[in-house]
């Protein structure tokens, strides 16, 4: 083994115990929990060491760098997540390698991915990004719809040739009620969620929780965990 793949190694297994630890103590199976391992600004050398590593989700933020490492990656049994804020313009590319779509937040970007799912022939998973940091109509400070309006979305989705709606995602806001109770805030995804079930029992993915609080988030009920800095190492500064 490389020095890096050493040190993913024990990176990822830390990660991995943490999860384990936070179901034992949630009174919960580790195996209901995913990870996710956010790869953004790593190259795709990395991704092919997770992969090596069993790590079969991973996550990227930005189609620029996606796009590219998707396309070198495109050999590995590994399932991609966008997840940061998506332009319209973008929808084409992301499309193109995206399994899951976990930042839709709004009907014209439900429009767009359905319109480029049917034209490539995918079936794309898509979560409603939910804001907890706005209000009644407004959107978030990182993206996301009002609880609100996740029924309609979801509605909206589930109504999209090439798309399905699997269940709702959120990042613990930086402001507002929430702000610093995560923990709190993810037992309010959770009361979406079971909402969202009532009228889409399949739509059950719920994803939250990151380096800093995924145990929170698993004791909430999280399904899937985004985990980048506490795998991969702290990100360089950019610019």
């Amino acid at each position: 083994m490389t020095d890096r793949e050493d040190e993913l190694a024990a990176k990822l297994a830390n990660v991995r115990e943490r999860i384990a630890a936070a179901c034992t103590a949630a009174g919960r199976a580790p195996q209901d929990v995913t990870l996710i391992v956010v790869t953004k600004t790593y190259p795709a050398s990395d991704v092919r060491i997770l992969s090596r590593l069993g790590v079969r989700h991973v996550a990227e933020n930005k189609d620029q760098d996606a796009a590219p490492k998707a396309a070198d990656c495109s050999d590995l049994p590994l399932s991609w997540h966008f997840v940061g804020q998506l332009q319209t313009n973008k929808v084409r590319s992301v499309v193109g390698y995206a399994d899951v779509v976990q930042s839709v937040d709004r009907a014209r970007l439900v429009t767009a991915l359905s319109k480029e799912a049917v034209r490539a022939g995918r079936e794309v998973g898509c979560l409603v990004q939910v804001a907890l940091d706005a209000g009644a109509s407004e959107r978030g400070e990182r993206g996301g719809v009002a609880p609100g309006g996740v029924a309609e979305l979801a509605d909206l989705i589930a109504g999209s040739p090439g798309l399905r709606i699997d269940g709702v995602m959120t990042v613990a806001p930086l402001t507002g009620e929430y702000a610093g109770r995560q923990r709190a805030a993810f037992g309010r995804l959770m009361d979406l969620s079971t909402d969202l079930r009532r009228a889409h029992p399949a739509a059950n993915m719920v994803s939250a929780g990151m380096s800093a609080d995924l145990e929170e988030a698993v004791a909430a009920g999280a399904t899937h965990v985004r985990v980048g800095t506490a795998v991969l190492g702290v990100r360089p500064r950019l610019g």
